[in-house]
């Protein structure tokens, strides 16, 4: 299919799938269920949860145009769709590695594209924001996968102890993706209002544990505390019923921080000060662009936010596998990597699927140099 052509079905579908709210799409058990009855009540105790929405901490306009003028989502996802920036797909596949899962026995984390992430810590096996799709949305045709990404499945994986969900956004919490894992997920965490999705694709409520921002769970002798970040939720246009954040995971030695999607602003110097620092950052990195900077950022806060949070190494997230922005698809990692050397901690960009051992100093070559 012609790429205008594409564009033009794809703005199409969306139209359609709006216009029909209230129809049997909108229905389906891939969207989950927004928190109600005793799931909305238990969220009236969040400082966060004002007059039946979550808040950000800092004002967040979610688009901004020009500086100043907001303009609807719906809008702005249209304009997207049929305009979308040179080069922001490969062109040929991305490398991507395939480990063997459970004879992994050491600590370290295995970035899996986008923000899919699994982490080998203390003994324990932890899985987080994964969505192993062909799309990062509801739509068979839509926020398609780059060639070469979609190269995991839950049969590569053991059983999870911890599954962690940042928010309830489709390129993070995918619903295929979560029904295959079911038979290995042992316990799930995510914020507060997102367990009423799980529930409603079939998780047992009581493996899931949702927190605020602030929260700490134990788990198998690591801590799991849930962070702030400044972004929004929602799987369709109704937006910020359920919570969004990131994580710290303290254990056996080691403190790792994902920020979960977010844009720049002040609590990245808090968690810093909180914490003392992280052995290793995994930070909103890609999918940025002016109209919504308050809630992405850009390479150079991330930059900054590793700074603020006082890691040794930066893993970049949030980029190399869909195309949620007019940018380049290799934009992020050539800028971020230009800005490395000015900052004092150590950039590290695995491939897919690469681990990162976490005991033992690690090196890895700019593997998206020479790609189309």
């Amino acid at each position: 299919m012609k790429k205008w052509t594409r564009r033009m079905v794809l703005a199409g579908l969306a139209g359609t799938a709006m216009a029909g709210g209230g129809c049997a799409f909108y229905n389906s058990t891939r969207f989950g269920k927004i928190p109600e009855g005793d799931d909305l009540a238990r969220l009236a105790a969040s400082p966060h949860f004002r007059n039946g929405i979550f808040v950000n901490e800092e004002p967040t306009p979610l688009i901004v145009e020009d500086g100043r003028k907001t303009r609807s989502v719906l809008s702005t996802w249209i304009s997207f769709m049929l305009g979308r920036g040179d080069r922001t797909v490969p062109a040929q596949p991305l490398p991507a590695l395939v480990p063997d899962f459970p004879a992994l026995d050491r600590d370290a984390v295995v970035w899996l594209g986008h923000s899919s992430v699994y982490i080998r810590l203390g003994g324990m096996r932890l899985l987080i924001d994964p969505v192993f799709s062909s799309h990062a949305s509801p739509l068979p045709v839509a926020m398609e996968a780059f060639p070469g990404t979609n190269a995991y499945s839950a049969v590569d994986f053991p059983d999870i102890d911890i599954l962690l969900i940042s928010h309830d956004h489709w390129d993070h919490l995918d619903y295929p993706t979560m029904t295959a894992l079911a038979s290995k997920v042992r316990s799930i965490l995510c914020p507060l209002g997102v367990g009423s999705h799980l529930v409603r694709f079939g998780f047992p409520r009581g493996i899931i544990e949702e927190g605020d921002w602030g929260q700490c769970v134990r788990r198998g002798g690591l801590a799991v505390h849930f962070t702030t970040s400044r972004h929004f939720s929602g799987r369709t246009f109704t937006r910020n019923r359920t919570l969004w954040g990131g994580f710290v995971i303290a254990g056996n030695g080691k403190k790792i921080f994902f920020s979960g999607d977010g844009g720049y602003g002040r609590h990245f110097a808090r968690i810093g000060e909180e914490f003392g620092g992280f052995d290793l950052a995994m930070l909103d990195t890609g999918q940025y662009n002016p109209e919504w900077r308050h809630v992405h950022m850009d390479p150079d806060e991330t930059a900054a936010a590793a700074d603020d949070v006082r890691c040794r190494m930066l893993l970049p997230v949030h980029i190399g596998k869909f195309c949620l922005s007019y940018h380049p698809w290799d934009e992020p990692f050539e800028r971020i990597a230009a800005a490395a050397p000015l900052h004092g901690w150590k950039l590290t960009t695995p491939r897919m699927g690469e681990p990162l051992l976490l005991d033992v100093p690690s090196s890895f070559s700019p593997w998206w140099n020479g790609l189309a």
